[in-house]
């Protein structure tokens, strides 16, 4: 089907006609009470890009069966503010013999216009410059940016992350006769460093022609090669200062050697002395012993085992071409009662196992097919924040809003170990296990901090009251300018050295635990802290590219998903469209690394495929804000049969939680869902107290 795109001077919504046909094919409502000024449809990104008399720039989807939704909408004055204060930053980050002024900032006296009308777009080739990682459509050959005239300068807009990758203003060449101009058309062809802009001028009749170097333009506002070094698997060998070879004295005295007994001595010496043989008391005859009842009490045991042996296609490699859950297939009630669900997470050494962090203090853990009775978890005072599950799946991490750290014990069902408010200054916002459960990863305040703990797995009952188990701090980093850190990430399956960390003041700073020190950092991540950092860690059941586990999601209420390539520091692609704009959502990377899950406060759970920057699925159905998504490591490859009791999950299964948060009369909503392929129902869990 041929498509083009039609507005005049005073339209405010542009038309979408069928070339062959003549026919009109989607009247877009009315955007804004500016008149539309230009228009593009770029090929590769299949995206409809339009620009406004008040510097708007809004996108829109052609992907067919999106129905022409808008991606996002841009303000580009806020975009060139943004733009120049990370230039500003960049430039003050270099050594003092390599600074230069500036020519971005604002000279004193200078006035901002009040607003930045695009006067024309035009395609815009960077692949042989922006480099990005080849994985999932996520390469320089797919990317696509544009050029953008307005009456103050010429712009870089690129179309998968939604920011600037050059400015140009016309106020910088003191020799340039139009200042502000009046229409503007740039014109650069695939392949060329050239690019060749017609201007003309607002109040005169003026015309010039300029000549740019795309490449020079774009490197010399590029980062200088930040965080070019970095990645998540590690190139060095442990350092002999590192806090990661850190070992507790117990665990560094070696045993004393044997000593050799003489020949003649006995071996037993000291020993006490037992009878090994049966006393019979006296007595003219004992009565037989017949054994009238032999309960089974194992049967539940046995019935585990048995399940554990039938689930054996567990085993099998995730499927990286799976198709994204999209259905429903099992809900269960997590508590009966105005109790929120923070927090959710699977085991990640088997998947076998489900935890949810309450707000009534509880911790729950279900088996992953939500069946049988869960494990309560109790002892925290406040409501449950954090959740992390060792690499062994042995031990439950948990963090609460009273400030204490609890490790617990899934095979006893008991606390193993308690670490007190007293020990941190301020409240533990992330904690996780970190180096494949060597540490206990935290974050308290402004400062980064590594515990080394030993958990006691002696079974003596009698002295089962005294607390065996300890906890040390080997080392504490501080964040740079000492910023409250609002969220952190670090890789558990394997050994890796680095950690992700985001501030109070929207920073992203990344610190090497090899070396004990910060690597890299940026500014500005978003308009907003940061709530959450997600890497793509896959699973032990997939094997991904190399170059997939340097990719990283944040995001930030109010301003979308963010997609981030470690290597370079650098956002690769954006995504928008699920509404959060007051409470923290959380996000999730699914096993294959292809799709990213999140939570929406318009009641639906969104999909985003790597490849696009708008969403590919909304899961509908909820009655409430869905605030924590999380995906099974595991492909489970079972049946379904038709009845609903006997039913079991199909291949690709992730879990969304819906916080019940707002009482509407006497009742609360709380949710868990598990997704699956292809069927979906939907009912709702009210809880009424």
């Amino acid at each position: 089907m041929a498509k083009f795109v039609s507005c005049k001077e005073t339209c405010v919504f542009p038309k979408v006609w069928d070339h062959h046909v003549g026919s009109l094919i989607y009247n877009s409502p009315v955007l804004t009470a500016f008149p539309l000024l230009s228009l593009l449809i770029d090929a590769k990104s299949r995206q409809l890009v339009t620009g406004c008399a008040n510097g708007q720039l809004w996108i829109f989807s052609l992907v067919e069966g999106h129905h022409y939704r808008c991606v996002t909408r841009v303000s580009l004055k806020k975009k060139s503010e943004s733009f120049s204060r990370r230039v500003e930053s960049r430039l003050c980050s270099l050594p003092e013999e390599s600074q230069r002024p500036c020519t971005h900032g604002l000279e004193k006296g200078e006035e901002v216009e009040a607003s930045l009308p695009i006067l024309g777009l035009a395609p815009c080739d960077l692949s042989a410059i922006v480099s990005a990682p080849c994985v999932w459509g996520l390469s320089s050959e797919t990317t696509s940016c544009l050029w953008i005239g307005s009456s103050a300068g010429l712009f870089i807009f690129n179309l998968a992350n939604f920011e600037l990758e050059a400015v140009l203003h016309y106020r910088d060449f003191r020799s340039l006769s139009i200042h502000v101009a009046g229409s503007c058309a740039v014109m650069s062809k695939a392949n060329d460093d050239k690019a060749i802009c017609l201007l003309t001028s607002l109040f005169g009749r003026k015309i010039v022609m300029l000549e740019i170097r795309v490449a020079a333009l774009v490197r010399s506002q590029q980062g200088h090669d930040a965080g070019r070094h970095l990645s998540v698997l590690p190139r060095t060998c442990v350092g002999p200062t590192s806090p990661l070879c850190f070992t507790t004295a117990k665990e560094s005295k070696t045993p004393p050697a044997p000593q050799r007994q003489s020949a003649g001595r006995s071996t037993v010496k000291d020993q006490p002395l037992v009878f090994h043989t049966k006393v019979r008391s006296s007595g003219y005859a004992s009565a037989p012993h017949i054994t009238m009842f032999s309960p089974k009490a194992n049967t539940r045991k046995r019935g585990d085992h048995s399940s554990r042996r039938r689930d054996g296609p567990r085993c099998k490699e995730y499927p990286l071409e799976s198709s994204p859950p999209t259905k429903l297939y099992k809900q269960r009630v997590l508590a009966h009662g105005p109790a929120a669900a923070h927090c959710v997470q699977y085991s990640a050494g088997d998947g076998q196992w489900l935890a949810c962090g309450l707000a009534n203090h509880l911790l729950l853990v279900f088996r992953a097919d939500l069946s049988g009775t869960p494990t309560v978890f109790s002892g925290h005072d406040g409501a449950v924040s954090t959740v992390c599950w060792s690499h062994d799946s042995r031990w439950l991490l948990s963090a609460s809003q009273d400030g204490t750290l609890r490790l617990w014990s899934l095979r006893r069902a008991e606390l193993a170990l308690c670490v007190g408010k007293d020990v941190f200054s301020k409240p533990v916002r992330s904690a996780q296990f970190y180096y494949v459960d060597t540490f206990v990863l935290l974050s308290s305040g402004p400062e980064l901090q590594l515990l080394k703990y030993h958990i006691d797995t002696c079974k003596d009952e009698i002295q089962r009251y005294k607390q065996k188990s300890r906890c040390k701090r080997v080392f504490r980093l501080p964040t740079t300018g000492r910023t409250e850190i609002t969220s952190l990430s670090a890789v558990n399956d394997f050994y890796s050295y680095l950690v992700l960390t985001a501030g109070r003041n929207r920073t992203l700073e990344v610190f090497d635990l090899n070396a004990g020190r910060s690597a890299a950092m940026t500014v500005e991540v978003h308009s907003r802290p940061v709530h959450q950092i997600c890497q793509n860690k896959g699973s032990s059941f997939t094997t991904q590219q190399h170059e997939a586990y340097n990719l990283f999601a944040t995001t930030a209420s109010g301003d979308g998903i963010k997609l981030w390539d470690l290597r370079t520091l650098r956002c690769e692609r954006r995504f928008e469209g699920h509404p959060n704009h007051g409470y923290p959502c959380g996000i999730a990377f699914s096993p294959c690394g292809r799709y990213v899950a999140s939570g929406a406060e318009d009641r639906h759970a969104y999909m985003y495929d790597l490849g696009s920057s708008t969403f590919s699925h909304r899961l509908a159905g909820h009655k409430d804000t869905v605030t924590s998504v999380a995906f099974s490591p595991a492909a489970p490859q079972r049946a379904c049969p038709e009845t609903q009791e006997e039913a079991s999950f199909g291949r690709d299964f992730s879990v969304l939680l819906r916080e019940g948060r707002l009482p509407i009369g006497n009742h609360y909503w709380a949710q868990c869902l598990l997704s699956m392929n292809w069927c979906w129902t939907l009912s709702e869990v009210v809880y009424t107290y």
